[in-house]
């Protein structure tokens, strides 16, 4: 009998925490402070603002053979698709100070954005560039270039160009 006895103390806070768990009463969640609010995310038209400033900026450093923006803006992971086949980042930047290139002015028109997700977008522009590029003349371009977000800083991930015919 004593046995018993001592198992039923054991037994009564077991049922006890038990029922403490079949019956609680689910917790309010406290609703988050101001300062945890994400950001808005930016408009489509200001996206696009600053996309085009960003590829713009690009392409003055191709013209300045400035490596530097490029190592800045182009994502680590990203690819880049050009007459010489598929790059990565480092052939960019690599490529940027041995470009044969002499460009005296270039102009970009046509500005297109299309959205992936809310963290990826599409760029598609006219590139119009007066100069050479070993001894060629520079073609008119179509280009698109895909911008990622990356921790809340928008990165060139992939580019192309298609010559106008």
């Amino acid at each position: 009998m004593k046995r018993h006895l001592a198992i039923y103390p054991w037994a009564a806070i077991l049922v006890m925490a038990f029922a403490s768990f079949c019956f609680a009463q689910p917790q309010a969640t406290a609703s988050p402070s101001p300062a945890a609010k994400p950001k808005p995310r930016m408009s489509k038209a200001a996206l696009l603002k600053k996309l085009s400033a960003n590829e713009t900026a690009l392409w003055t450093a191709w013209k300045n053979k400035d490596s530097k923006p490029f190592q800045n803006w182009l994502a680590s992971d990203g690819v880049m698709i050009g007459e010489q086949g598929v790059g990565a980042k480092a052939d960019v930047v690599q490529m940027m100070s041995q470009m044969p290139c002499e460009v005296k002015s270039f102009a970009l028109s046509d500005w297109k954005l299309a959205m992936v997700d809310a963290d990826a977008a599409v760029i598609t522009y006219k590139g119009v560039a007066d100069g050479t590029c070993a001894g060629q003349t520079i073609p008119t371009v179509w280009a698109s270039s895909l911008w990622v977000n990356r921790k809340g800083r928008w990165m060139a991930f992939s580019h192309q160009e298609t010559p106008v015919k």
